[in-house]
């Protein structure tokens, strides 16, 4: 990948605009037709001031708001088009209240809008007071065959926020004396949801994505996220939750039309079994979306209320998103009123959406609403269960270094077996340290010991067992200390155990490479995999260096999309040098001092 460009060398076609589709994010969206009383108009003005720090090339060529051909160079009729679009403000009910006008030039032609939604930290639970509290939604824009949605979040405090409930008043954007209730976001949480979105996105993960990052000054910023769909199982949960028929029906048939226009649903809202269909849809997705959670070890604090999940089981709002190196599964973040779910808890609640959406297509097919008690044994459940655990297991044999062919061959002949190796596996993968939970910077933990992605690659190598001490060593955590460094003879039980049926497991395979089996393992277990610690490290030199101004806003966004690179499945590029200041060598020792941690 080349290194960003002065807008110097960017020709513009002198009798075109080619930056004017970014125009038809004015606010307009399909949804405030389609789903009338579910949302808040907010009168908008542009911001002075504000700085584009990075912007998603790849996004902006896939929803067609720039040419294929356009090269990853900011020039200035591009940042002030993105300006134009994304630095803005809502004029709350503080202002409202406050009689503040604004110069006609300053103000958007439209109200844009916030979606009301559930959300698990408002005191009312039917989703009355609820939703888009920092954030508003700039529109959609079709590109392709695929509608995109558009919201941007930092863009003043609405009253759906937890704070301004909490007041029970309206308030100024940007004050900090109620919780959730700034309306403001911080920049360097926007960069972070930035670098670890696009990072899912090309390894697969179902995800939003950042397509712009704009600094408004004193460390706040807008980020501008889209997708094929940003609805959430919140915004169809609320009206299960007071019981809207009317608006239950017209959500569903919304976004069944909307995934079909955009090809991810081969039936249309028209079909007569679209609801059997959609909910077999949703019971899949979220199977396999828990899975890939489970084995890539990331932290996404699923919960019954479906507010930090998109509809297409993927993940939204990276604030407490975390990419742990080892199996942390007994880690929580602490959210000030209380702590979250866990890793392994994160598939009990992807099965409670499951359940709470079979409540609302009984709903819909009765028209009366039963016990979500009754549904603790539905078809759907044990689909999921089936969707979840093949997922878990293919994912798993990949890990082993299988390539696909031999995937398939192992599921439908000798799934039992792989079953029991996942199982022993797990027992290793889940050992902790000897220490109690402790305070880490954002929750509480109790660190797992046994690096099981370093015993995949290892074990990939060789023709038979490793000796059980000396596996041990090669596997235990560089954070591990005290007892924790003796192995036990229970611990060195399960261990031969595990080898046992692994190399069992092994004989089974057909067209085995030595060399390609061992390479894939290395691919799929690599140890330079960023986690959310390193993230954090990450993310803040970058603030610093462009504070103190090691760095430029085109290294910036040269070092976002190297690290993206590098962080690739298959991907082996590292992070450019910049002149003066060699981020290649930082990141790379950022990565590496915490590979092991949250």
């Amino acid at each position: 990948m080349g290194r960003i460009t002065t807008s110097a060398s960017i020709r513009l076609s002198p009798t075109s605009d080619p930056y004017e589709r970014f125009r038809e994010l004015d606010g307009q969206h399909e949804w405030q037709a389609a789903m009338p009383d579910t949302y808040v108009l907010y009168p908008v003005r542009k911001l002075d001031g504000g700085r584009l720090v990075y912007f998603n090339f790849n996004l902006a060529k896939e929803m067609g708001l720039i040419s294929r051909a356009h090269p990853h160079a900011i020039n200035k009729k591009l940042e002030r088009a993105i300006l134009d679009a994304f630095c803005i403000r809502i004029i709350n009910e503080y202002d409202q209240k406050q009689n503040v006008h604004y110069m006609p030039q300053v103000m958007k032609p439209n109200k844009f809008m916030a979606t009301r939604y559930l959300q698990l930290q408002h005191s009312n639970k039917l989703g009355k007071t609820s939703g888009d509290g920092r954030s508003i939604w700039n529109g959609q824009i079709t590109h392709a065959g695929v509608t995109w949605d558009v919201s941007s979040r930092g863009t003043g405090v609405t009253c759906l926020a937890p704070g301004y409930v909490e007041a029970q008043k309206p308030l100024r954007s940007g004050s900090t004396r109620y919780g959730y209730g700034c309306g403001l976001a911080d920049l360097d949480e926007l960069l972070g949801a930035a670098i670890f979105s696009e990072i899912f996105h090309r390894n697969k993960i179902e995800t939003e994505r950042v397509l712009a990052v704009i600094d408004t000054g004193a460390g706040h910023g807008i980020g501008v996220r889209a997708a094929p769909n940003l609805m959430r199982p919140a915004h169809i949960f609320m009206h299960l939750k007071q019981n809207n028929f009317e608006a239950l029906r017209s959500s569903i048939d919304y976004l069944i039309d909307r995934e079909f226009r955009n090809g991810r649903l081969l039936f249309n809202a028209r079909q007569r079994n679209r609801d059997q269909l959609m909910l077999k849809t949703f019971a899949k997705n979220f199977g396999r979306f828990a899975a890939k959670l489970d084995r890539n070890y990331i932290f996404a604090w699923l919960d019954w209320d479906g507010d930090n999940v998109l509809t297409s089981a993927g993940i939204i709002d990276y604030g407490s998103i975390r990419q742990f190196g080892l199996r942390h599964d007994q880690y929580r973040y602490d959210d000030v009123e209380r702590f979250s779910t866990t890793l392994n808890e994160q598939r009990s609640k992807a099965r409670l959406l499951i359940q709470t959406f079979a409540q609302v297509f009984d709903f819909l097919k009765y028209g009366k609403k039963r016990s979500f008690n009754c549904f603790q044994n539905h078809w759907s459940l044990q689909m999921f269960d089936v969707a979840l655990d093949d997922e878990i297991l293919r994912l798993f044999l990949r890990q082993t270094g299988c390539n696909e062919r031999q995937i398939r061959n192992l599921m439908h002949d000798h799934r039992n077996l792989v079953g029991r190796v996942y199982k022993a596996f797990l027992t290793l993968e889940s050992a902790k340290t000897h220490r109690k939970t402790r305070k880490v910077a954002d929750g509480i933990n109790r660190p797992a010991i046994l690096n099981m992605r370093a015993a995949l690659t290892e074990l990939a190598k060789r023709a038979g067992p490793i000796p059980d001490r000396q596996l041990f060593k090669l596997i235990l955590a560089e954070s591990a200390r005290g007892r924790d460094r003796k192995p036990n003879a229970k611990l060195l039980q399960n261990e031969r155990k595990f080898q046992n049926l692994y190399f069992s497991l092994r004989k089974k395979l057909q067209h085995f490479s030595a060399k390609e089996f061992a390479q894939n393992a290395e691919r799929a277990n690599r140890q330079d995999r960023i986690t959310g610690d390193a993230l954090l490290y990450i993310v803040d030199e970058l603030i610093v260096g462009l504070r103190k101004q090691k760095l430029s806003i085109a290294d910036v966004q040269t070092s976002i999309e190297s690290l993206v690179d590098a962080q690739t499945d298959n991907g082996h590029s590292r992070p450019e040098k910049t002149p003066g200041y060699d981020l290649q060598t930082v990141f790379a020792e950022i990565i590496d001092g915490h590979k092991e941690c949250i």
